[in-house]
């Protein structure tokens, strides 16, 4: 009873926090920068490692630049992320652009659903706002809950405010089977970590081999729905676009991990141009292909 008390009191001040305007919270934004990069060092190993093994062709200036960056980019989402609660239509409109929503009427028109990747790079939780109005179509969001379900259901909520319709990881073929003769636009999170005892494939990705999961192919090949990227960029502080990018148009006709090896290394490919907005403090490499066949 008193977690749950305390989780609807942080609620309640999250909310008030997130009606002030963005100016003032990026003020809070630059004392968070400053807790996490040079007070607390959070996931300093981490960040160091992650920076290191995927570019070792980089100076260590360079690898430093990128991770002061990086830790920059990391308080802005937290403070963004909050603003999400609150955030009306117009703001979300001015600064999150969708660059070419009509390609995905080019697939509805022939009664086609589209399968989209996205990766944990710029501001992926406004990117599942604005989503909201690329289509008149149902729009799912593929989600791992929290284990707090009281947040859950709150950050659930905000991830639909604009017609999003969140699903669960484990709910997903439900819903698409249940929505199988409705045309709509399913986005997943694709560069997340599979638990080692359900690993299947391991891929190249930032010059190491990376576990990945293959739902999307599955899906894919199971529909023959297109796969698109979802390409989101950074252009300055608090302002993103995403434009659609079609990777694969005919799944049955792919070879064996085509589909996968194509989101992952079109995920890849955007990192590497800009490298500090992509999420380098998360534990993506937590084993290696030796660990799974021991």
């Amino acid at each position: 009873m008193i977690i749950k008390a305390l989780t609807k009191v942080a609620i309640f001040f999250l909310y008030l926090l997130s009606l002030l305007p963005f100016r003032v919270l990026y003020l809070f934004s630059d004392a968070v920068f400053i807790i996490l990069f040079y007070v607390i060092h959070y996931r300093k190993k981490v960040v160091e490692e992650n920076l290191r093994n995927s570019f070792p062709e980089k100076s260590l200036k360079e690898l430093q630049q990128i991770e002061r960056t990086f830790y920059g980019y990391l308080a802005d989402i937290m403070v963004e992320s909050v603003k999400m609660i609150s955030i009306t239509e117009k703001e979300l409109k001015k600064r999150f652009t969708l660059n070419n929503p009509e390609l995905l009427d080019t697939f509805f028109n022939r009664q086609k659903s589209v399968l989209g990747a996205l990766g944990h790079y710029g501001n992926w939780e406004m990117a599942a706002l604005i989503l909201g109005f690329s289509t008149q179509k149902k729009k799912l969001f593929i989600y791992k809950p929290l284990e707090n379900k009281i947040f859950d259901d709150f950050f659930k909520n905000m991830r639909s405010r604009f017609g999003s319709m969140p699903v669960t990881m484990k709910a997903t073929l439900r819903t698409l089977v249940t929505l199988k003769n409705e045309p709509k636009l399913t986005v997943f999170v694709s560069d997340q970590t599979p638990v080692r005892e359900e690993t299947q494939y391991f891929t190249p990705f930032l010059n190491q081999p990376t576990a990945v999961f293959l739902g999307i192919e599955k899906m894919a090949k199971m529909t023959n729905d297109p796969v698109i990227f979802c390409d989101i960029r950074v252009h300055k502080r608090g302002y993103y676009s995403c434009t659609f990018v079609p990777l694969i148009t005919e799944p049955k006709l792919s070879a064996e991990h085509e589909i996968t090896d194509a989101h992952v290394q079109y995920l890849e490919k955007v990192i590497r141009e800009a490298p500090a907005y992509w999420l380098w403090s998360h534990k993506r490499w937590k084993f290696k292909p030796e660990d799974i066949h021991k």
